[in-house]
């Protein structure tokens, strides 16, 4: 079977399916037509039956003796196709009389238990079906009347319909199994136009679509999900070049700085002052350049890894203020006023080293985004049964158009009009795959001047 194409195996399972279905439809075929055959001797016999009982008369005068003379005549100008026997019994079980067909043949009398019933049994090697009928003069058994015709001619027509079927039946499959293999082979023809065209992409060609058929049938399916998974290949390659481009150039600058304050410092003597100043420059670089390999780091860690989600309680209250004091050297430095607000105490179970992370990038944005002397509300609410928490900042905001793309990777809004701001532009980003990654839903909104709302909707 393995070796089988795909065409001839949807064939093989056709004809075992259709063999089965045939096999039913020939059996069914050949029992009706063994009972019409058979019921239709049955009915011969006992309508002879009949009629010889209506042809009997009766002697009582001379020890019951049974006249059958209109019986005789009958038979004289008479001619079956499936020929009578007949034959009558005594009292005694002599035979009185018998039809001409029998000759030197008797039919053989039965037991009492076997009156009125047909029975199969043979004369002079021949199958027959006859009947036994009592003959009653004011309820007693005065003889028997024995009725019989041959079966030689219903069991031959069964044999040869048990040959025909026997011989059609191969023969049927076979035709049937050439038949459904042109129709397969015509059928699964966009199969091979979906190998040739699978054959053609690669890495460097994944542009390539397969031609969808005209029939939107299974096939049409599956060439439609392969376009689809192409789609998300080359999207994934594309994001993957474009990740490794722009991660390469994140990671060069500061080592580019790094180097040329290095080379400018041991050009010439410098005094302590200016060796400390350009070596805290240094050290600020190699700060952010471990924070970007942090940052890398985390988000392919949790690319693909929803099995390292631990499940515990997270005391949402004490988290948030365990984030705002370690970022309250930040706030200092910039004046800023974070207000907190906070309904009751909020227990969710999830995991809360990746909760704390999702919190610290997002106040950290606030306050890196946050004017001198500006203000931060930190909430955490119950909205329609669900635990609500929302970073407000009124900073700088974001324009509509860097908003839909601010979870792009090292994607900065306005960096140019805000140099001054530093970052990697992977915080959104990380913030972005846990939230998915933990079934939290986030949303931002913002105004360009005006300041960034951002919420966490908790499930």
């Amino acid at each position: 079977m393995n070796s089988f194409s795909f065409r001839n195996r949807i064939a093989f399972y056709y004809i075992i399916s259709t063999a089965l279905l045939i096999t039913v439809v020939f059996l069914v075929i050949y029992q009706m037509v063994s009972f019409s055959v058979f019921n239709h001797i049955n009915a011969d016999i006992e309508k002879e039956v009949e009629k010889h009982l209506e042809e009997i008369e009766i002697d009582r005068n001379d020890t019951y003796l049974i006249q059958v003379d209109q019986w005789k005549a009958r038979e004289h100008n008479t001619v079956d196709v499936n020929p009578v026997f007949v034959q009558f019994y005594d009292l005694n079980n002599e035979l009185i009389d018998k039809s001409p067909n029998l000759k030197n043949l008797d039919l053989k009398l039965f037991a009492e238990e076997n009156e009125n019933q047909l029975i199969d049994t043979y004369l002079n090697k021949k199958p027959i079906r006859q009947i036994q009928v009592p003959l009653f003069d004011d309820d007693k058994v005065i003889g028997h009347l024995i009725v019989a015709m041959s079966l030689d001619d219903s069991k031959m027509v069964l044999t040869n319909l048990r040959t025909i079927l026997a011989i059609s039946f191969p023969l049927i499959l076979i035709f049937l199994f050439l038949i459904a293999r042109f129709i397969v082979g015509r059928s699964i023809k966009p199969i091979d136009a979906i190998i040739e065209t699978s054959n053609q992409i690669s890495r460097e060609n994944l542009t390539t679509r397969i031609n969808l058929p005209q029939n939107k049938d299974e096939l049409y399916l599956l060439s439609k999900t392969i376009n689809d998974l192409l789609d998300r290949v080359e999207n994934a390659i594309d994001r993957e070049k474009q990740f490794t481009s722009d991660a390469s150039h994140e990671l060069r600058t500061p080592l580019a700085v790094i180097k040329g304050t290095l080379e400018v410092l041991i050009r010439k003597p410098r005094n302590q002052a200016e060796y400390e100043e350009k070596i805290n420059f240094c050290v600020k670089e190699v700060d952010r350049l471990n924070q970007l390999v942090d940052e890398l780091l985390l988000l392919a860690r949790f690319e693909d890894q929803k099995q390292s989600i631990k499940h515990e309680p997270v005391y949402l209250n004490s988290l948030l203020l365990d984030v705002i004091t370690r970022s309250s050297e930040k706030i200092r430095t910039k004046n800023i006023k974070l207000k907190t607000s906070f309904a009751k105490d909020f227990v969710i179970t999830n995991d809360s080293y990746l909760i704390s992370i999702i919190f610290s990038n997002l106040l950290s944005n606030a306050i890196k985004y946050s004017q001198e002397n500006g203000t931060i509300f930190v909430n955490l609410e119950n909205e329609n049964n669900h635990i609500v928490c929302k970073i407000i900042d009124n900073g700088i905001g974001i324009s509509k158009e860097d908003l839909e793309k601010i979870g792009s990777r090292f994607y900065r809004s306005q960096k140019v009009e805000h140099a001054e701001i530093k970052g990697t532009g992977l915080g959104l980003s990380i913030v972005k795959r846990l939230t998915d990654l933990l079934a939290i839903q986030f949303n931002i909104e913002s105004q360009l001047k005006f300041g960034t709302t951002v919420t966490l909707r908790f499930f």
